[in-house]
């Protein structure tokens, strides 16, 4: 039968292997790649054939660190990613992720959530609700969940400010081992993050050691600025103590004082490959990150949850004890504000207070006639503490040493769909950004090697064996790439432009963007760990 077969022909095909780019023609049958051949070979007849002339052929991006773990739940299809060539996405890092939910502390869970997603539909408890959950609503990409350990302590402990004790990181083990069972790819941890931010080395490699052999432990470090390589070496105790790989989220060197450091931070990790220990990292190819605005705050205005922390905000002695602490940096906790200074750190979203929206706190407190301090405060007590932030703290010399890396991947870390405001243009340019600036322009990395790095390096990271290379057995999941026009459009003052270039993206093998237009339809697929 030919009725499924489609043959792309004349393509420039960079197969995601790393190998140099040539020419091929690609037969699907459905949603499988059937056959790669020289051009021409194939002579059979097929029912649709595609002209590829002038295109390069790759295999669909992955999203190694996507936030996108609500994107079934909204009415609208997510095209963030997809627009971009993303077919398949890595969610519920940086420990959040949506699920698991108990009673006891729901409303803990949905109260942090809030900080940077929009609402959620709260219908399960388990993580296997979640995931019937997620896959009764569709996936416009093919996702691979990880479960988060914010959410596993939350479920447990709530916002208690202080170390596990055994029998409760026994708890969090069995909820760990459930997600795992229902088709968690791995553990993240947010150890910048309440309430990851109160726990310790050893619970978290108690808790990796529940992951199977070939389950990575993913983590977004405790600090990404001064106490960057004791958070690295934290990070790989974990790996030593488990026996784990260790993936190292949106690697960076955030802060002024710490630039230029990046290549003895690579040379730390490179000293634990060589040990032994399997390390990964990804980064995204920005010179400023983005997270919830409640990360401007130290670990003690944390405790305790939401009411409490916004009662802190209206208390002259905590407030005393807060201004004291931003500006003084003990080296104690991510201090993002003395990183980037009161003008680098910009409101991103706030549904309750959008005029906001795209000024920096140096702007709201002019505006408002106010110091810096005092106008963060405003801005937290006004949106009750939901809102995100974009920082700019990087520096792109640090940004190259990374993309280098052989083993670096790419990720978005782009914050949930469906927020509104100012996002970080990263959630819509990504992918052709790399490719384009960092690979075409710059020759930071050649092409090979840059698709090899949000393709096959990840599929292989992760455990997604049908992804990531375009070869007989795999997934239809393929990009066509105008290489001389793409370019991300997506700027900070206009993140959510879709990138010039994407000739189209392919699906499981379903035409789902044809010329920057999406076309709708949800193909995407739970993938499922072996």
């Amino acid at each position: 039968m030919t009725s499924t077969r489609t043959l792309i022909r004349h393509a420039l095909l960079v197969d995601g292997t790393g190998t140099p780019p040539r020419p091929a023609d690609v037969l699907l049958d459905g949603a499988t790649i059937a056959a790669v051949t020289a051009p021409g070979a194939v002579t059979t007849p097929v029912a649709t054939e595609v002209d590829a002339t002038g295109l390069v052929l790759t295999p669909g991006f992955i999203d190694v660190h996507s936030h996108a773990d609500n994107a079934p739940f909204l009415a609208d299809d997510d095209i963030s990613k997809v627009a971009q060539g993303v077919t398949t996405e890595v969610v519920g890092n940086c420990g959040f992720s949506l699920a698991p939910c108990l009673p006891a502390h729901a409303e803990d869970l949905a109260s942090m959530s809030a900080r940077v997603f929009p609402p959620i539909p709260w219908a399960w408890r388990t993580f296997a609700d979640y995931l019937a959950a997620t896959d009764a609503a569709g996936y416009v990409t093919n996702t691979a969940p990880l479960v988060g350990h914010n959410a596993l302590r939350l479920a447990v402990l709530g916002f208690a400010g202080r170390p596990a004790t055994d029998a409760e990181v026994a708890a969090m083990g069995d909820l760990l081992d459930e997600a795992l069972a229902a088709g968690a790819f791995g553990l993240s941890s947010g150890l910048a993050y309440p309430p990851g931010i109160f726990s310790g080395s050893d619970e978290l490699a108690a808790l990796a050691r529940h992951l199977p052999a070939d389950r990575p432990y993913v983590s977004h470090v405790r600090s990404e600025g001064a106490l960057l390589t004791d958070a690295l070496d934290e990070a790989l105790a974990v790996g030593r103590g488990s026996g784990r790989a260790v993936h190292v989220s949106h690697l960076k060197v955030a802060g002024r004082r710490q630039w230029g450091s990046m290549p003895r931070v690579l040379d730390l990790l490179d000293r634990a490959r060589a040990e032994g220990l399997d390390v990964r990292q990804d980064v995204y190819p920005y010179t400023a990150s983005s997270t919830m605005l409640t990360a401007t705050l130290p670990p003690w205005m944390h405790e305790g949850g939401r009411d409490a922390a916004l009662a802190r905000l209206c208390d002259p002695a905590a407030l005393e004890r807060l201004r004291t602490d931003i500006a003084n940096d003990d080296r104690s906790w991510e201090n993002p504000v003395l990183g980037a200074g009161w003008e680098g750190v910009v409101i991103a979203a706030a549904p309750r207070l959008p005029e906001v929206e795209g000024c920096s706190l140096s702007a709201i407190a002019e505006a408002r006639g106010l110091d810096p301090f005092a106008a963060l405060v405003a801005v937290l007590r006004e949106v009750e503490l939901e809102a995100s932030m974009v920082v700019h703290s990087m520096h792109e010399d640090d940004l190259d040493a990374v993309l280098r890396h052989p083993a670096t991947m790419i990720g978005s870390d782009g914050l949930p769909p469906g927020g509104g405001g100012k996002p970080h243009p990263r959630m819509y340019g990504t992918f052709p950004r790399v490719l384009a600036r960092y690979a075409r322009d710059r020759g930071v990395l050649d092409l090979s090697a840059a698709v090899r790095r949000m393709t096959s390096l990840p599929a292989a990271a992760f455990g997604l064996h049908d992804r990531g290379v375009v070869a007989p057995g795999y997934a239809a999941d393929l990009v066509a790439l105008r290489l001389d026009d793409l370019a991300d459009r997506a700027t900070y003052d206009h993140p959510t432009r879709q990138p010039d270039g994407i000739a189209w993206v392919r699906v499981n093998g379903d035409l789902r963007v044809a010329e920057g237009r999406y076309l709708p339809g949800r193909s995407g697929r739970r993938l499922t760990p072996r």
